[in-house]
């Protein structure tokens, strides 16, 4: 039984409707990663509205994690791979205030043929940390693969 969908790795169709990344997506949240190849790290600014808050002017824990797997799943695609998220674990610090600018960024602990391990943050750029995450992606398909 396959458990697991067939993609692309860069597939031209209904990604721009992406909640985290999507350009076309009405009500998602278009963030934009960038990839440092120096550092091997994933990051992008993420300024959250009133529309994701939980408790009254603090971000919903929900999407706190959200934007941590967002990280850690463009990370894995910076590498060169397709993943699902196989196992996630977020430790929040702090609670994290709407309508400020946070930075969130990932590297990839652990790359084998099957599994990437990541490791991702929330941060203010005074360097406070309010999240930090943890995830092994499955990878379902690599650009070596493709060729």
């Amino acid at each position: 039984m396959e458990t697991w969908p067939t993609v692309e790795l860069d597939p031209q169709e209904g990604y721009d409707m992406c909640f985290g990344c999507g350009k076309s997506n009405p009500i998602g949240l278009k963030i934009k990663f960038v990839w440092n190849e120096e550092t091997k790290t994933a990051s992008a600014v993420f300024i959250p509205g009133e529309n994701l808050q939980g408790w009254p002017n603090y971000l919903h824990g929900g999407m706190t994690a959200f934007v941590l797997d967002e990280a850690m799943g463009w990370a894995a695609m910076f590498a060169g791979v397709h993943n699902i998220t196989a196992k996630m674990q977020v430790r929040f610090r702090r609670m994290v205030p709407i309508e400020q600018k946070y930075l969130v960024s990932c590297r990839i602990a652990r790359h084998t043929s099957r599994l990437i391990e990541t490791e991702a943050t929330l941060s203010d750029f005074s360097g406070n940390v309010f999240a930090e995450g943890t995830s092994t992606q499955f990878i379902i398909k690599s650009r070596e693969s493709q060729n």
